[in-house]
């Protein structure tokens, strides 16, 4: 009885399907210029980081911690956090994946802050942005991954690219929602002593919504930490890989350690994001 709903099916999948063959045919020599310029600059990061031995690692990022927070009991926990991953034998794949998440937050923050911000100052922007930033958020990873795949080939290139559209919604809502949430008063108080729009920006609604906006950055850092395993799937490496290489041979052992890998940098890198972010916060009440 409802056959005629199938009858005439959309050509959707074709029409994609052929729109992907296309860029690749006309524009495979971009996506290999693209894929090798990216590919080498993440590479060249974690060669970096690997290359520093871990002690030296820990005892520095200690002393960053410790010059940031002031507080003895995040420099220890990370500390002994950081000694374990290393004695477990994760410490070179932590560096890989530390690499992916630090380049892709950053490529997330420098495009996704800005429009933020001008989807704040523009309200028909933020509308037409909103059911894009629903299906980036809600679009099953694996989807857009096989394009990826496609038009850049096996490597961190895809994992990253699939990691930022993952990832990027954070900061674009959240410095969004930081810039509309301004006082109005601190805005009229700026105009009243004659500030021009881009004065306005950086001393008023950016110094106001800078908690929102860390907020973002570090939801964005979840964000990408969660996407390590889908990275390992396409040849990203990085802790993701013995996850996947456990799954396969049911080793139980290694998805363990290496799932506790994961999670022991995530809590990491959330504790030293979040909390300069909530004394900016006790300070400005």
């Amino acid at each position: 009885m409802d056959e005629w709903i199938t009858t005439s099916k959309l050509p959707l999948g074709s029409l994609i399907e052929s729109w992907v063959t296309v860029l690749t045919d006309q524009g495979q020599d971009v996506f290999d210029a693209i894929s090798t310029i990216v590919g080498n600059g993440i590479d060249g990061v974690t060669a970096l980081l690997q290359a520093i031995p871990a002690t030296i690692f820990i005892l520095v990022f200690s002393v960053l911690v410790y010059l940031l927070h002031r507080s003895l009991v995040l420099v220890i926990g990370s500390a002994v956090a950081l000694l374990l991953i290393a004695n477990l034998g994760y410490w070179a794949a932590t560096m890989e994946t530390l690499s992916l998440v630090v380049s892709s937050t950053l490529v997330s923050v420098i495009i996704g802050v800005p429009l933020g911000i001008a989807s704040a100052h523009r309200p028909w922007l933020y509308t037409a942005l909103r059911p894009l930033l629903d299906l980036m958020q809600t679009i099953p990873t694996f989807v857009y991954l096989i394009p990826t795949l496609i038009l850049f080939g096996l490597g961190v290139v895809p994992g990253l690219i699939s990691t930022v559209i993952f990832a990027i919604p954070a900061p674009i809502r959240l410095t969004h929602l930081g810039i509309t949430a301004v006082p109005k008063h601190l805005i009229e108080a700026g105009e009243s002593f004659g500030a021009t729009k881009r004065q306005l920006l950086w001393k008023v609604e950016i110094p106001s919504a800078l908690p929102t906006i860390m907020a973002g950055v570090t939801q964005c850092i979840m964000l990408s930490l969660s996407m390590v395993v889908i990275a390992a799937l396409v040849g990203a490496g990085g802790l993701g890989k013995p996850v996947v290489r456990a799954l396969n041979s049911v080793n139980i052992g290694m998805g363990f350690e290496a799932g506790l890998a994961i999670v022991i940098l995530a809590i990491i890198l959330d504790r030293v994001c979040k909390l300069p972010e909530a004394k900016k916060q006790g300070g400005t009440q």
